[in-house]
């Protein structure tokens, strides 16, 4: 069985307030072109198809185009929602569209229910488990904890006990919106730390043939059977570095895995520059950027004299302007950054009660009053999101 694994689309999202809608089109194309290529045998978007729960007219033209363009291509496609996606919305119609061989996965009560599809070797089964905010479906699954890690445990259970009732030989795989330890993440993901801790164990997959990850924008393989496909596009100045693609998975008869990565078209390359104003616009080896989308650090000491016009007389794509000027170690604002770079807002809270009390910050009753609040925040916006 060969696999199309792809996830994020986002679509209807822009790049700085540029619009990415002909990109975005451009990697359909390019998606569609790929499945007829390579003989595809099945597609798997492992969700966020949508860039946000109400999703603007283009975006969802376009996405309707995307399913009749499949449904023509004659290759089933296996599709879940994710956390930016409103699961009800994208779900409207899953019933008829399977008809066309589009088969959508947005109810959590129905992971156990799987896609089957036969090749030489007999029957794959694709589970696909949608985006699983805990507070939200706690309940569903039983879960004793509301986490990440128990209510997917839970899920998985469903997965393998539909799986220990199938012919034996049946190949399995899941599809699912999450974010797994050891997956590198970057700035344009938004946080699903909603419930407690976001990242599950990779082990929680145990006894399925492959898994087809979506949320972490960056392509990568956990193991050879877990893998994220990554964003097609760039959505962050976070991913310049990032080669965006899809991973054409072949499972043979046995479960075996072979995966290669099949490049996705860029629109224009992603820059992050960094220094004085004044060298940046002299520097010849930045010459290269000068048709980039720009990311520009500025470092001088005080901000110059319209900066954002001087930088784009040269590089007329810069998008983002950053002032991070160059402050001795001992510098108040240098270090009070400092202090706060790679902390969480819990340990930020914590830090601020130990300063207004001269130094002795909360006690564990209180620090749990402070996680339960952060909770509740995030909570009440998981559920805005799902209402749309």
């Amino acid at each position: 069985m060969r696999m199309l694994h792809t996830s994020d689309w986002h679509l209807g999202r822009s790049f700085h307030r540029v619009s990415l809608l002909q990109a975005q089109s451009a990697f359909l194309d390019h998606l569609v072109a790929a499945v007829r290529a390579h003989d595809v045998d099945v597609v798997l978007v492992a969700g966020d198809v949508y860039d946000r729960a109400v999703p603007p007219l283009p975006a969802v033209e376009l996405f309707d185009t995307a399913l009749h363009r499949l449904a023509e291509a004659g290759v089933p496609t296996v599709m879940i929602s994710g956390n930016h996606d409103s699961a009800r919305r994208l779900g409207v119609g899953a019933g008829l569209i399977e008809r066309a061989g589009i088969h959508l996965r947005t109810d959590p009560a129905a992971v156990g229910t799987p896609v089957v599809l036969t090749d030489p070797h007999g029957d794959v089964a694709f589970y696909g488990l949608p985006y699983l905010e805990p507070a939200l479906v706690r309940d569903e699954f039983g879960a004793r904890k509301a986490g990440h890690e128990a209510v997917l445990s839970a899920a998985m259970e469903r997965v393998r006990a539909d799986l220990a009732g199938r012919p034996a030989g049946t190949r399995s795989v899941v599809l699912a919106h999450v974010f797994v330890a050891g997956g590198e993440p970057s700035d344009s993901e938004r946080d699903i730390t909603v419930g407690g801790v976001a990242a599950v164990p990779a082990g929680v997959f145990d006894g399925v043939d492959y898994v087809a990850l979506g949320h972490l924008h960056g392509s990568q393989a956990l193991t050879d059977r877990v893998r994220y496909s990554g964003s097609p596009l760039a959505y962050s100045f976070s991913e310049a570095d990032h080669r965006k693609t899809m991973w054409l998975v072949d499972l043979d008869g046995d479960g075996g895995i072979t995966a290669e990565r099949l490049d996705c078209p860029v629109p224009r390359p992603l820059a992050r520059i960094r220094g004085r104003l004044d060298d940046l616009l002299a520097d010849p080896g930045l010459t290269r950027h000068e048709d980039a989308w720009v990311e520009a650090t500025l470092t001088d000491a005080t901000r110059p004299a319209e900066p954002m016009a001087r930088l784009t007389e040269r590089f007329p794509h810069t998008l983002s302007l950053v002032f991070a000027p160059e402050r001795p170690d001992d510098e108040p604002l240098a270090s009070y950054a400092r202090r706060l770079r790679d902390r969480s807002d819990q340990q930020i809270a914590e830090d601020f009660v130990a300063h207004v009390r001269g130094g002795a910050g909360p006690d564990e009753p209180e620090r749990a009053a402070l996680y339960r609040a952060f909770d509740d925040v995030r909570t009440d916006m998981a559920r805005r999101e799902v209402a749309g």
